[in-house]
């Protein structure tokens, strides 16, 4: 069994085809951020094991939830429907099999609007930097990726806002761990909505400032 860990902040309308479409074998947990559309309700009506943390951020709902799963291996993913469930099996494989210690989906845009390009450039120029700096090659610091739960607790990760995933990158290369990267498509999110992150500049900045934090520490 592999546990996806979903954050999930008034992601309602994207919930069904994501739980919908989970491969054989993975169990949901959403990490419901304070949702008030709903979701924590939709996400336990479709099955899922509902975590509630009252501590907003993306590394506060990630923690939660994998601190709630039981699977050795654990998958981190959006709820939004930027990525399709079924290709799950493309990061958590090479950690089952032992090939990788850190698996990261690497995003191709499935349409023009999918990624807008501010979101696409600042993404590209920090997996540039990261990759000089902690002699590792990576070109996506994207929030779909998969590697062994306890292996990920013992990090001791401390970022709860949007650097989280920058974190869990350094830690992990700093503690000698195999990373890789693999394809995975980026669809435009459900809803015709734009992300909270990449969606706008505004957020592109918010996550940009918790990063340089990750940074600075």
């Amino acid at each position: 069994m592999i546990d996806v860990v979903f954050p999930c902040l008034d992601e309602a309308a994207a919930l069904p085809w994501i739980l919908r479409r989970l491969p054989r074998g993975y169990r949901a947990i959403v990490a419901d951020n304070g949702s008030t559309d709903g979701s924590a309700q939709v996400a336990a009506r479709l099955g899922a094991t509902v975590v509630h943390v009252p501590q907003r951020g993306f590394g506060a709902a990630v923690d939660a939830g994998v601190r709630s799963a039981t699977a050795d291996v654990v998958c981190i993913c959006d709820a939004d429907g930027t990525f399709d469930p079924q290709q799950f099996p493309r990061v958590v494989d090479p950690v089952v099999d032992g090939a990788a210690d850190l698996v990261l989906g690497r995003r191709r845009p499935a349409s023009r609007t999918a990624w807008p390009m501010h979101g696409r450039a600042a993404n590209a120029l920090l997996a540039a930097r990261i990759s000089r700096r902690e002699s590792v090659t990576i070109h996506d610091i994207g929030p779909m990726r998969a590697c062994r739960r306890a292996a990920l607790l013992d990090l001791g990760l401390v970022d709860r806002r949007f650097g989280y995933p920058l974190e869990m990158v350094l830690r992990a290369a700093r503690n000698g761990w195999r990373i890789t990267e693999v394809d995975v498509d980026y669809l435009a999110r459900a809803g015709g909505t734009k992300s909270k992150v990449t969606g706008s500049v505004r957020g592109s900045l918010r996550a940009a400032r918790d990063m340089r934090t990750v940074l600075a520490r």
